[in-house]
């Protein structure tokens, strides 16, 4: 039997959160770790290569579970991004004006977390640039990704990173 049958409506929603905070710690633990033995440097080159492989991943996985078409647009890419793991643990926004989407962080739950540990802020522009540009691309091949703000390079400091999506015209 299949233990998440028996679960209610709000427990499974209660268990998909803890399991987005689980995965939020995995990828906190292993770059730490890497961190600490290799340096900041090492650690982002990692970084970037394993949340462009995990995104595009994920992002198949959603978009079957969307049953999405090929070419979804950016409505397709709003409703996928609302099931990217850090959408279901950080406080996002998204808008969508003509051509572009708006994606934002605007309460991050690895910053906060290095925030009360002490511990200087992740450096993750590059690492984010590579999930949000795979993420969109997977879910359409039309759609480009541009960093508006990221920390270390903040330029909007009403939210944690936010990130600019356009629909290309006919690829």
């Amino acid at each position: 039997m299949d233990v998440l049958e028996n679960l209610t409506k709000e427990q499974l929603v209660d268990y998909v959160r803890i399991m987005a905070k689980n995965m939020s710690a995995l990828d906190g633990v292993w770059f730490q770790s890497l961190e600490r033995k290799k340096g900041m440097d090492d650690a982002m080159w990692h970084d970037c290569d394993v949340w462009q492989r995990f995104t595009q991943a994920e992002a198949r996985r959603i978009k079957k579970f969307l049953k999405l078409p090929e070419y979804p647009g950016l409505e397709g890419l709003s409703q996928a991004l609302n099931f990217h793991f850090n959408s279901l643990l950080n406080h996002t926004e998204t808008t969508i004006n003509g051509n572009k989407l708006i994606y934002r962080i605007v309460d991050c739950h690895v910053q906060n977390a290095r925030s009360r540990k002490g511990m200087l802020y992740h450096p993750c522009l590059a690492a984010g640039f590579m999930e949000y540009k795979y993420f969109a691309s997977t879910i359409d091949s039309r759609i480009n990704c541009e960093v508006i703000s990221c920390f270390p390079e903040v330029k909007d400091p009403t939210c944690a990173c936010a990130w600019e999506f356009t629909l290309k015209e006919d690829v």
